[in-house]
């Protein structure tokens, strides 16, 4: 496969196999920024911070099939560091949802709708739906990355989709 020959010359100091492994995926690692950080420049400071720790700590790596997600928990605890020393908060008024197919009038008003009812969850329940629905993560992979028990995460999940029901009128 080739990203296990790109991880092992990565793991000799190679700074373009270890570059060519993130570009692979440089969407998913933008989007997973941009969750938590929620501006773009943000984003992109996350994610410079986490191919500096990607580089510096690769010799770590044990298993090189795990190098998207070990990289991914690597962004997503710079981004908390980030978010920690600009002591900000998740501000679920600039999230936004990206949907070229719909009206911008009726994605503005889903938004608001969508901003509201997340507002509402705990900032554990938003984490773990977003990682989950948005990022589409397996519950394993949150677990790991959010340093949460598996059965924690999944129960943010059940209890957020069932207060966000309540919300909404169902069940």
């Amino acid at each position: 496969m080739e990203a296990a020959r790109l991880i092992k010359k990565a793991k000799r100091g190679d700074k373009d196999a270890l570059l060519h492994l993130i570009m692979a995926e440089k969407n998913a690692y933008y989007r997973l920024a941009l969750t938590y950080m929620k501006n773009p420049h943000d984003a992109m400071d996350a994610m410079d911070e986490m191919i500096v720790r990607v580089y510096e700590k690769l010799d770590q790596l044990k298993k090189p099939e795990s190098f998207y997600s070990w990289s991914k928990t690597i962004l997503v605890n710079c981004c908390k560091t980030l978010l920690r020393e600009k002591a900000r908060t998740l501000p679920l008024n600039e999230w936004t949802l990206n949907s070229e197919s719909m009206n911008p009038i009726i994605q503005s008003d889903n938004q608001m709708e969508i901003q509201d009812l997340l507002a509402r969850l705990s900032d554990e329940q938003r984490e773990a739906l977003s990682l989950k629905y948005l990022h589409d993560l397996e519950l394993q992979t949150i677990s790991e990355m959010t340093n949460t028990p598996l059965g924690t995460v999944k129960s943010r999940i059940f209890q957020g989709l069932k207060k966000l029901r309540t919300l909404t009128g169902g069940e």
